[in-house]
């Protein structure tokens, strides 16, 4: 079981990230919290929110429920960590599986495809893959993938260099302006207003994919925080220390679950090491029909749109096995301008297939398609 292997040692967070990616036997699943369940065990605590921080309207506007309504909890011995259990209004998470399927990966925004692809092959990975993902599957033949099945990662904002492992002010483009809102509003519930999402990584997860062991810190200031948006399906997490050697613990992200990391948890190491699909609860099998069930039309001045039919047969295929993750960052601080000349020790890390941990062989591919072959992963 995972609780015998939870000791201080050299390999702490690469043992249990190995016993949770591991395919024969399957992990023992018993010791991951899972914040769906509210306080259950003794791990969780619950986290107090701004309730004067965001009006209805400005949250019903980016699809989240008033903020009284959001739960919102911690974990002993993690200071500054906070997971908020789906936020979203019934209904309004597809807009937002869309905007990451079709709406931000177009150009000027950068992929990984891009490394190895001409930008007139890059231009529309929407365009070129929807007619394959709405037509249903050709019985046992094994179709090629197309696109938008072989995105692992885009960028929004400061385009975070995978080489350098630094944010330039030479590599931007506008960040997206309703989801630079999101981000704000959650950061402004949670205690931090005036939040100004600046740089966005957004890591695609097939069903074998995993993230590396690793530290997000390249950004100039770390006071603000990181969050974390998860949609499609489950995965589990895992949030260490600030060294390789302390042992981390694990817990389900679900769709439509934010997570933020701040303060003594801005800079604690943390992995993916398994996608899981279809738990029992949540989310629901057919995942799909079970996110745009009760979408409503929005209400006049919101920037949640109604998603189309045509739009939510390509995303309801697509997030049937598999999950998209956008992590939001303020890159400077107030007042603070990028140097001439900056050097960092660690890295953000990109999600893998073949390679899972950070720092192992994987980097190379990492930068560029993390492989075409859909392998163990770690």
């Amino acid at each position: 079981m995972a609780a015998s292997m939870v000791e201080h040692g050299e390999d702490a967070f690469r043992t249990l990230f190995r016993f949770y990616r591991r395919k024969h036997p399957p992990p023992d699943l018993r010791n991951v919290v899972d914040f769906s369940k509210g306080l259950d065990g003794d791990k969780v605590l619950s986290v107090s929110l701004d309730l004067t921080a965001v009006s209805d309207g400005a949250a019903s506007g980016v699809g989240l429920r008033p903020v009284r309504e959001w739960r919102a909890f911690g974990l002993h011995g993690y200071p500054g960590f906070i997971i908020i259990a789906n936020p979203f209004l019934q209904g309004c998470q597809p807009f937002w599986v869309r905007q990451c399927l079709k709406m931000y990966p177009q150009k000027p925004n950068v992929c990984n495809l891009d490394m190895h692809m001409s930008p007139v092959d890059t231009d529309d990975i929407w365009g070129k893959s929807a007619n394959v993902l709405r037509s249903p599957p050709c019985g046992k033949k094994k179709e090629p993938k197309t696109l938008l099945e072989k995105l692992r990662w885009v960028t929004l904002g400061y385009h975070y260099n995978w080489n350098t492992k630094t944010y330039s002010p030479d590599h931007y483009t506008p960040f997206p302006a309703d989801l630079h809102s999101l981000s704000g509003l959650i950061a402004a519930g949670a205690g931090f207003p005036g939040f100004h999402a600046e740089a966005g990584i957004l890591n695609y997860y097939r069903s074998d994919s995993s993230l590396g062991i690793h530290v997000d810190e390249s950004e100039l200031d770390h006071t603000r925080p990181l969050l974390s948006f998860c949609f499609g399906q489950s995965a589990i997490f895992l949030l260490g220390g600030t060294r390789r050697e302390d042992p981390p613990t694990a817990m389900y992200m679900h769709s439509g679950d934010v997570m933020v990391m701040s303060g003594q948890s801005r800079l604690l190491y943390h992995a993916v090491p398994r996608i899981l699909q279809d738990l029992p609860s949540p989310p629901p099998a057919g995942l799909g029909t079970a996110l745009r069930t009760g979408q409503v039309s929005p209400e006049q001045g919101s920037l949640v749109e109604e998603v189309s039919e045509e739009d939510w047969a390509v995303c309801s295929r697509y997030i049937q096995s598999s999950r998209v993750n956008m992590t939001i960052r303020q890159v400077l601080g107030p007042g603070q301008s990028f140097p001439d000349i900056r050097t960092t020790k660690d890295s953000d890390a990109g999600p893998t297939d073949g390679y899972g941990e950070g720092d192992t062989g994987g980097q190379k591919r990492r930068r560029s398609n993390y492989s075409e072959t859909e392998s163990s992963n770690t």
